[in-house]
């Protein structure tokens, strides 16, 4: 579980993130939503710690995070996996080393070891023969799927997803989707995916957090979204669905 009470960020004379607070429940996809500029990135941002914020807590599990010392919050770190949008692998490398990078720098595994943590978490993705291939020579939703096995490749208890969608087809979209809501609860992590992508809230949307001029303005889960009278939440959902299908019938 990761918790963040009343959290306030502020750049110079703007308030970005207003007094937020959220529980995000630990074997659920939590997602959070809002427009462009809504403070959603900021929030994500300032969780995993690369923001400091103004005011407030975030805590994960029973330890306070921002309270902690840089030894302390990297031995929490060893325990987080990110995913980002656009995926960023190291073009260099190849996947099988993209994926071990979090062992080579958090693990005293033997290359053995390590090989062998890597050819599972590609497997989980349903990626095989595909180690010594460049990201180059992969599709826009395989450099997902590796982005996801170097993710989880550290086992780690909290996973963030950044627009995991971006970029993708509606279909490559669902098959990403389903499979971080699989993985997810399959190692009961707790997981929070920024996202504008309206597939995915009512596919994956355990738990829903709408983001609003920096303010959490509703919660709730992807059946009770369809009946909320948040009418913020339903000119954003509206506006998405319009705009979605603007994009796939000009």
């Amino acid at each position: 579980m990761i918790e963040v009470k009343h959290l306030t960020k502020k750049f110079e004379d703007k308030t970005v993130l207003d007094d937020v607070s959220i529980t995000f429940e630990q074997g659920k996809t939590n997602l959070i939503i809002g427009q462009s500029g809504s403070g959603k990135t900021v929030l994500l941002k300032s969780i995993v710690g690369l923001h400091t914020v103004d005011q407030g807590e975030i805590w994960y599990d029973d330890r306070q995070y921002n309270s902690l010392n840089f030894k302390q919050k990297k031995e929490i770190r060893k325990e987080i996996g990110m995913l980002f949008q656009g995926a960023a692998l190291f073009d260099s490398s190849t996947v099988e080393e993209n994926v071990m990078l979090p062992l080579d720098m958090f693990t005293e595994m033997s290359y053995k070891e390590k090989l062998s943590r890597v050819n599972f978490c590609l497997e989980r993705v349903n990626l095989t023969e595909v180690n010594s291939l460049f990201p180059s020579e992969i599709s826009g939703g395989m450099k997902k799927r590796v982005a996801i096995a170097r993710a989880i490749a550290l086992n780690p208890k909290y996973l963030f997803c950044d627009e995991p969608n971006s970029g993708l087809d509606p279909q490559t979209g669902i098959v990403i989707d389903n499979l971080i809501k699989n993985i997810t609860e399959e190692f009961n992590i707790t997981t929070i995916i920024n996202t504008h992508d309206m597939n995915s809230v009512i596919e994956i949307g355990d738990k829903v957090v709408f983001i609003y001029e920096g303010k959490k303005i509703w919660e709730g889960s992807n059946q009770e979204i369809m009946k909320t009278e948040c009418k913020e939440l339903n000119e954003f959902v509206f506006a998405t669905n319009l705009a979605k299908k603007l994009r796939e019938n000009p």
